[in-house]
């Protein structure tokens, strides 16, 4: 978690919605027991004049996620480590391979920090790195949050010793392109509702 929203005393009951989820200039605008996909809740029927929204059954008062707290309030994040464990099988060939090679063992994995060309092998990787190599940055991940897809690639030649058989890490983000700046892009960030 790099950033979150507090909504104090929420219970569930009737509340208006958001300004811009279920806008109303009367209880006709409100449909009793339906629901909008991006709204919160299951709509009473009722137009809240103080707000001109839809009244809803909803966890109240509604999380309001309008304005995000910036800069994310967990940037210590960035510092993280995550240690991946991960194995292939070659069931043809009779081969089960750990991304513990060789030379992986308790004292490197206490010394080790993952980076492309001075440790590809070791499995512990720190966050921000992470993200920086699949092209993001960290502080504007961790405003939203996101998701970040991890390739281990086991290109293996069986016809040689299997010991030249080892992982390689690939990082990519999963919502779309680092050097698109659209803020309108579809589903950026961890979303929740």
């Amino acid at each position: 978690m790099t950033n979150y929203i507090i909504t104090e005393g929420q219970e569930m009951g009737k509340c208006p919605e958001l300004p811009g989820k279920h806008n109303c200039t009367s209880n006709n605008d409100c449909i009793g027991g339906s629901y909008k996909r991006t709204g919160h809740g299951q709509m009473t029927g009722v137009c809240a004049t103080t707000t001109n929204t839809c009244e809803v059954l909803a966890w109240c008062p509604v999380e309001d996620d309008r304005t995000i707290p910036n800069p994310p309030l967990l940037m210590s994040a960035e510092n993280y480590t995550l240690f991946i464990k991960n194995s292939v099988t070659f069931p043809l060939f009779g081969v089960t391979r750990s991304n513990l090679v060789e030379g992986i063992d308790t004292n490197y994995i206490s010394k080790c920090l993952y980076d492309p060309k001075k440790a590809p092998l070791c499995p512990i990787f720190r966050l921000g790195d992470i993200v920086e190599l699949s092209g993001f940055s960290f502080e504007k991940l961790a405003l939203e949050g996101g998701a970040i897809g991890i390739v281990v690639d086991w290109t293996c030649n069986l016809d040689v010793h299997v010991k030249h058989c080892k992982p390689e890490y690939n990082f990519h983000g999963l919502y779309g392109n680092p050097a698109d700046t659209d803020s309108t892009s579809a589903s950026i960030g961890y979303n929740f509702r």
